[in-house]
């Protein structure tokens, strides 16, 4: 009852608004009271609205009222602070749905403080005080508040779990020790948690240092990125700055070549310009003697034709019209044709060395290549769609199955003239270029097969040099009957591995890896090359005997 009356004290003198201690208590005219302070900034803030209420039970004072100190309040106040009351606790201190509320409370609940492991039960602040006081009670083991006290409660005994059972793995009571778990390995549940303690300090070793090592891994692939970014940046200002000169030097030549033609124009229509007024004024002077010639002609009078005749100026010797010589003119063809020839040579030049910058500029690698899959599966990841080029097809092969298929043909195919044609060996190149990590698959029939990878730039006429895996621009692996040969810089390497109607192929360009595979129901590696690769790479088949077919397959 004391404990209860206490509490009414509490909330008597508590300000609803701060929930602390009434402080200069006032006492409106509804009966509630709060402190000077918090009514006073609650009315603060209703003053724009001209009506002031009670924060408690919302009556209304129009106007706005004089706040009188209530000394009974006030008296009580000071009263119970000196018998050392407290005011009651704030909203927060209650336990809600979320928390452990402390089982010794009544009425509205206290949120926990701790929970007892050895009373199962779980206390406020003020009902944990004994636990502190009394020396048996001292002696309980206290944990953060926990809802799942009942779980140590041994289901079967209604006993404190205070076992464990390593040969089965689970919490006991010392009954069931004696009971089902009688002859097991069983000790007490602390000697488990110093055990697993210690197991879990060493996993705790682990994971930190391993965030050490990671933290560390992140620091330095930052540092990398800021180090790809500055040399990506002082490349690109440093490619501006060489093709912003090469532009300036065509510029330069360009205005060069238009200030000599210029110049040379000018020269020669000056000089045509002067011979020009030379025949004009001689074709005056002539029209003019002409016409004195015509009127003498036609005089009747003999002696006044004898007396003029010899007045006539002797024509002048005149340049014959046979000696003026004019070129076939061709308006300067010849610089046109040079400047012409000179563009075909810088576009092959920017063509071929476009290659070579371009895989420089993708060789950057600053992480170690992911390993080789071990699985098909692992392989088809990286599968790729190849065609077979039209282009290069040598015409003793037929095309088909949307030029993923190549047959030997005994007949010659009626393909157009190409450059890139394979002229002397039945052998073609894929159209797709292929870079970075790729995988693809070929299903062979017949004798003679051959699967390779090339550059663009190998030779398209002419003897071995021109078969793939005779030269350096090639890799070839060569299906015999009962074995096969890789081929490279024409050095032949004899295989030995299981036969199999289909070969997958695995190229990690970056890496510099090229692998062969039997494939059947397993994949068994045949050969792989480890090189370094300058240029994109094609896929390419050639084949030897009449009927024999090689099909770029289309795997899922």
């Amino acid at each position: 009852m004391a404990q209860k009356g206490a509490q009414l004290d509490r909330e008597r003198i508590s300000c609803s608004i701060c929930l602390d201690l009434l402080k200069d208590p006032v006492t409106l005219h509804c009966g509630h009271s709060y402190c000077r302070n918090c009514i006073k900034a609650h009315w603060d803030g209703e003053d724009q609205k001209g009506i002031h209420s009670c924060p408690q039970c919302r009556q209304t004072f129009i106007p706005r009222p004089v706040l009188g100190k209530n000394t009974m309040l006030a008296d009580l106040v000071e009263q119970l602070k000196k018998t050392g009351l407290q005011a009651a606790p704030a909203d927060h201190c209650y336990a809600g749905p979320e928390d452990v509320a402390c089982d010794v409370c009544s009425g509205r609940k206290l949120k926990a403080f701790k929970s007892c492991l050895a009373c199962l039960a779980s206390y406020c602040e003020n009902h944990l005080q004994p636990h502190y006081d009394s020396p048996p009670l001292r002696k309980h083991k206290l944990v953060e508040p926990s809802k799942n006290l009942q779980e140590n409660i041994c289901s079967g005994h209604g006993e404190v779990m205070k076992m464990f059972c390593r040969t089965d793995q689970k919490s006991i009571c010392y009954l069931c020790s004696v009971d089902e778990h009688k002859g097991h390995d069983t000790v007490s549940a602390a000697a488990e948690r110093t055990e697993r303690q210690r197991e879990l300090e060493g996993s705790l070793q682990q994971i930190q240092q391993r965030v050490q090592d990671r933290e560390k891994d992140v620091k330095l692939l930052q540092q990398q990125v800021e180090a790809i970014n500055q040399s990506a940046d002082k490349t690109v200002e440093h490619s501006e700055k060489i093709f912003t000169e090469l532009i300036r030097l065509l510029q330069k030549r360009s205005s060069e070549v238009k200030q000599q033609i210029r110049s040379q124009q000018e020269t020669e229509v000056s000089r045509v310009k002067e011979l020009q007024e030379k025949l004009e004024q001689e074709i005056t002077e002539l029209k003019r003697k002409d016409a004195e010639l015509q009127q003498l002609s036609h005089t009747e009078d003999h002696i006044q034709f004898l007396q003029n005749c010899p007045s006539v100026s002797a024509l002048r010797e005149s340049t014959p019209s046979s000696s003026i010589k004019i070129r076939p003119l061709r308006h300067f063809e010849a610089v046109t044709a040079a400047v012409s020839e000179l563009r075909d040579i810088l576009q092959d030049i920017l063509r071929e060395e476009w290659t070579n910058i371009s895989l420089r500029g993708t060789a950057v690698d600053v992480l170690l290549s992911e390993p080789e899959p071990e699985s098909r599966a692992g392989f088809l990841r990286y599968s790729c769609e190849i065609t077979l080029d039209p282009n290069t097809v040598n015409r003793q092969l037929l095309l088909s199955e949307g030029n993923r298929k190549v047959t030997v043909m005994k007949q010659p195919q009626s393909y157009s003239d190409h450059p890139d044609r394979f002229t002397e060996h039945q052998q073609v190149l894929s159209r797709e270029s292929l870079t970075g990590r790729c995988y693809w698959e070929v299903e062979m029939r017949g004798l003679g097969v051959g699967v390779a990878v090339a550059y663009k730039n190998i030779s398209r006429a002419g003897g071995n040099e021109c078969v793939f895996g005779c030269n350096d621009k090639s890799w070839s692996l060569y299906c015999n009957p009962n074995n096969y040969t890789f081929i490279y810089n024409n050095i032949k390497t004899s295989i030995s591995g299981p036969r199999s109607s289909r070969v997958g192929v695995y190229l990690d360009h970056r890496a510099g890896i090229l692998s062969f595979y039997s494939v059947s129901g397993t994949m068994t590696l045949l050969h792989r090359v480890q090189t370094r690769f300058t240029q994109p790479l094609y896929a390419g088949i050639w084949l030897w005997f009449s009927g024999a077919t090689a099909e770029l397959c289309k795997v899922e």
